[in-house]
């Protein structure tokens, strides 16, 4: 790239970075404490796994077909070539950690990695794999327990979870159970460095995000709630709305743990989404840990998610997630 053209990417407030490195950050925090020293070392591990998984993303078709339909799943979902891909690298890098058991979405059963690890661990290696090879932003998600002999266990037990979003830059977000930070992955030197905590979520948000073409299938109250929204500032609500849809959670929960705002994916009456589409187990229990982190809320539509147990490793749910008063708000029509 010319110079002259180099320096007009010079943006205002340009500075060095000084922001400490992931590593250090997690070593600082776990001292020298041994459930703390397991949890960032899991941690470190699935940021480092995630670098050449953004590798190869950005790779999209160049090496071949990231979404080549390969099999399905043991929720019938179909995975493609990347889906499985993630899922055996993932496995692979877990092996480095101090983890017993997994449960991913890409596997039918619990998979044991040592016996002798502290820590189970619920993964979605790669979320929104829909738009697989498309360029729009996907995500990885993950949830750690202590080490037990199920994971139909509570989401209160939940120990620490995260995310990595890859979008136009690669970002984790994680919580150790004393807040949700922030780190980004600097491509000039290959480093995770924190940015951050995420700030804490206003209770109130005048941005949604829904896939509005199920709009006919949701229940009765939610498309009460949906048509408020849309009626803006002449409606009930008096205010406009804006919508926000990304088509991968990881995505949507990066930009409102940023930005604020509240995330809709119901149940419906399609079939196959009586209860929900999200898993609960690595996709909501992971996601509503980070959001209550965050001081936001996270339900079903009638309670909280962390107050679910699973009665199957890949058993569907509901999910609302956002700032609390408009998840509040959203619960009051559907049990209206």
């Amino acid at each position: 790239m010319p110079m002259a053209h180099a320096a007009a990417l010079e943006l205002a407030g340009d500075r060095p970075v000084s922001a400490p490195s992931l590593s250090r950050f997690l070593s600082e925090w776990a001292g020298a404490d041994d459930r703390r020293r397991a949890l960032a070392g899991l941690v470190s591990t699935i940021a480092e796994a995630a670098m050449p998984l953004a590798l190869r993303l950005a790779m999209a078709r160049l090496p071949g077909d990231p979404a080549a339909p390969v099999a399905k799943n043991v929720s019938g979902d179909v995975q493609k070539a990347l889906d499985l891909a993630a899922h055996e690298h993932i496995l692979d890098a877990l092996c480095k950690a101090p983890v017993a058991r997994v449960v991913s979405e890409e596997a039918g059963e619990p998979i044991l990695l040592d016996e002798a690890g502290l820590l189970d661990v619920a993964i979605d290696p790669i979320d929104g794999s829909g738009s697989i090879g498309t360029g729009a932003p996907l995500g990885l998600l993950f949830a750690v327990f202590p080490k037990g002999k199920s994971f139909l266990r509570p989401g209160r037990d939940i120990l620490a979870a995260g995310y990595v979003s890859f979008g136009h830059s690669v970002d984790l977000g994680f919580s150790l159970g004393e807040g949700v930070f922030l780190a980004t992955l600097d491509p000039r030197d290959g480093l995770f460095r924190i940015a951050g905590r995420a700030p804490d979520l206003l209770e109130k948000t005048r941005t949604i995000a829904f896939n509005a073409s199920n709009h006919r299938h949701f229940p009765p109250g939610l498309r009460r709630y949906i048509d408020d929204c849309l009626a803006g500032r002449e409606g009930p609500r008096g205010e406009d709305v804006n919508m926000r849809w990304i088509a991968a959670a990881v995505g949507d929960l990066h930009r409102i743990l940023l930005n604020g705002g509240l995330f809709l994916y119901p149940a419906d009456a399609r079939p196959g989404y009586g209860k929900g589409h999200l898993r609960l187990l690595y996709e909501a229990f992971p996601i509503a840990f980070l959001i209550e982190q965050a001081g936001g809320a996270a339900t079903d539509g009638y309670g909280p998610i962390l107050a679910r147990t699973p009665a199957d490793i890949h058993e569907k749910t509901a999910l609302v997630f956002g700032s609390a008063a408009e998840v509040a708000t959203v619960q009051s029509y559907l049990n209206a």
